[in-house]
């Protein structure tokens, strides 16, 4: 078993012993989650630790977008909600790349390969290249802006 999923699960006992509902249950939801993609497809599998990574991303993006819609919505307390469970999740996410560092990453990608300027039509070669290196430490759509940004598309 993978220790991000131990971690997981002991963090779930804890959080259920000291009552803190917010947290116990954003980790049940995170466990069904990678439940979820264990028996997703043909074959049950493990998933590595990169896997549940993987899924808690994409977790904490829905979050995200859930407070915005919370948000534009007028519910104020539904968007606290979701950014109280995004923080649970956040917890386990690898720290995440400023702007900084992402242009950084960019940059070094388009000169490797030579597309400074080239347009949006070069931009999946970079992205191709960028992605792996960012994975699960930067949004993607803050990613393709940059890439956009520095391609001139």
């Amino acid at each position: 078993m993978s220790t991000l999923k131990d971690r997981l699960r002991t963090d779930l006992t804890t959080a259920i012993k000291a009552r803190d509902d917010v947290r116990s249950s954003t980790l049940r939801m995170i466990l069904t989650a990678v439940t979820n993609a264990e028996v997703a497809g043909k074959v049950a599998k493990e998933l590595t630790d990169d896997e549940i990574l993987t899924v808690l991303s994409s977790e904490a993006k829905k979050r995200r977008e859930a407070a915005v819609a919370f948000e534009d919505g007028n519910r104020p307390e539904s968007a606290a909600k979701e950014r109280a469970e995004a923080a649970v999740i956040a917890d386990y996410l690898p720290a995440q790349l400023g702007p900084e560092e992402i242009a950084t990453i960019v940059t070094a990608v388009v000169d490797e390969l030579g597309l400074a300027g080239a347009g949006p039509k070069a931009m999946g070669q970079v992205m191709g290249k960028v992605t792996p290196q960012v994975k699960g430490k930067a949004d993607g759509a803050a990613v393709a802006a940059e890439v956009r940004r520095q391609l001139g598309a």
